[in-house]
């Protein structure tokens, strides 16, 4: 006891021989140490900003550049003037709202107060980059703009929701902005946006030329999420434990195969029906079409005609609805990446008795029989420009229907909702019966991500 007795003496001279010699460090290191915690406590989230940013390394296949971005870009970094909700309803968007004049051919648009480039220069009525045919634009002031259109079109605010960008890359009030890029030969290599919201990630967006180099970077760790609508790239990865897998429907697209209404056999609204049920579903690539208008949109109707697959029924037909003096032979032109869809629908065709001459092109082609492509109709069901016999760049199947030019001039001239829906539901109706394209799916989108 008296050993332990004289060790405690021992260290509480010792401790307080230390705290005379150095009390005032003491208390400067005590008060230094209580700011210093105060000031952590402040500035956490952004000191945790700063150190372990939250980033997105996206992997994309394509060529972009600072004039024509990713659209999933675009929308990240500005906004439009209008947007079109899932009603039909037209919402403002940087306007706060806009006028009309009584012979429906002059919209004023007013813009909201303090809105700013990402650059932080004020946006004014004069920065706006829209360009119509057969409509001119005027700044009045800073905050108002007007449109004169030569024909008034009830629908025209429609066309105002396109995203609103400024050379190079600069948005307005955007969720993002562009903090750099990197290019090479005038193609965007490199996208950095960061966030101009708290608690949302950075993104990188890396752009590659082909799916190996995606592939090979993705297994090197130089982007964590990729997204893809080929299988095959899915099926090497869905063994991974470090990655997951979302599958979803891409309805801004559809794989169409037009035809040339013009060509001597397919002329036939029967022939082209035979066609459409000689091809398959592709379930494994896609959701089954229903129309030309997308089950996204408030005006898509689900009470269409259908041709599901049934190769007796559409050797039948053909063999019905052909002649000797009709040529059973056609070209048939795609891309790269639709082979395999393009080859099944050659064979299948070929089996019912048509032959088919298949080509692979890099580039739209200015003549053909048959073309299968993917198709983006907008997001509006105006297909005024794909199917009105008097659009000759759109209306790439030269198709032509009295009824359905005046459906679609009809379309136009009222605003109403519910009346536009029933003039779209004749005009899917009829497409459905004079069949100029076969709608054959929506594309799957496969999103491949890091754990």
């Amino acid at each position: 006891m008296t050993l332990l007795k004289k060790k405690f003496r021992y260290f509480y001279w010792l401790f307080s021989g230390f705290t005379k010699k150095n009390l005032r460090l003491l208390i400067l290191s005590f008060v230094f140490s209580f700011f210093l915690i105060l000031l952590s406590i402040n500035f956490f989230p952004f000191l945790s900003s700063f150190f372990f940013k939250k980033q997105e390394k996206i992997g994309l296949v394509g060529k972009f550049t600072l004039q024509n971005p990713p659209n999933e870009v675009t929308n990240l970094i500005s906004n439009s003037l209008l947007t079109v909700n899932e009603k039909g309803g037209i919402m403002p968007v940087l306007v706060k709202f806009w006028e009309v004049s009584p012979d429906g051919k002059v919209y004023r648009f007013y813009l909201k107060p303090d809105l700013y480039w990402n650059d932080g220069k004020k946006f004014t009525a004069h920065d706006i980059n829209y360009r119509f045919k057969e409509v001119s634009i005027k700044p009045i002031d800073e905050n108002t703009l007007e449109f004169k259109l030569d024909q008034p079109l009830s629908i025209f605010p429609i066309y105002l929701s396109k995203v609103i960008l400024k050379y190079p890359l600069k948005g307005v009030a955007g969720l993002y902005e562009v903090e750099n890029y990197k290019l090479n030969k005038g193609n965007l290599t490199m996208l950095r946006l960061s966030p101009n919201k708290v608690g949302i990630p950075y993104k990188i967006y890396k752009f590659y030329d082909t799916e190996d180099r995606l592939i090979t970077a993705y297994k090197k760790g130089e982007v964590n999420v990729i997204k893809t609508s080929r299988k095959s790239i899915v099926d090497l990865f869905s063994s991974w434990r470090n990655s997951k897998i979302k599958k979803s429907v891409d309805y801004n697209q559809i794989l169409t195969l037009f035809f040339n209404t013009n060509s001597d056999i397919l002329s036939s609204k029967e022939i082209r029906k035979s066609l459409a049920y000689a091809t398959p579903y592709f379930e494994e690539l896609g959701e089954q079409a229903s129309g030309p208008i997308p089950p996204m949109s408030w005006a898509h109707s689900t009470n269409l005609k259908k041709y599901p697959f049934n190769l007796e029924k559409a050797e039948s037909l053909f063999n019905k609805n052909t002649s000797a003096s009709l040529s059973a032979e056609v070209n048939l032109y795609t891309f790269y990446d639709y082979i395999s869809v393009a080859e099944q629908v050659k064979q299948n065709y070929e089996e019912i008795g048509l032959k088919v001459n298949l080509s692979v092109l890099s580039y739209l082609p200015q003549k053909f029989d048959l073309l299968l492509t993917m198709w983006n109709p907008s997001s509006d069901p105006d297909q005024y420009y794909f199917w009105h016999s008097t659009q000759r760049e759109g209306n790439i199947t030269n198709y032509k229907n009295l009824k359905v030019d005046k459906l679609l001039e009809d379309g136009r001239k009222v605003i109403n909702v519910e009346d536009r829906k029933k003039i779209y539901t004749q005009f899917q109706e009829v497409i459905m019966d004079d069949l100029p394209a076969h709608f054959i799916y929506y594309p799957y989108i496969y999103t491949i991500e890091r754990k």
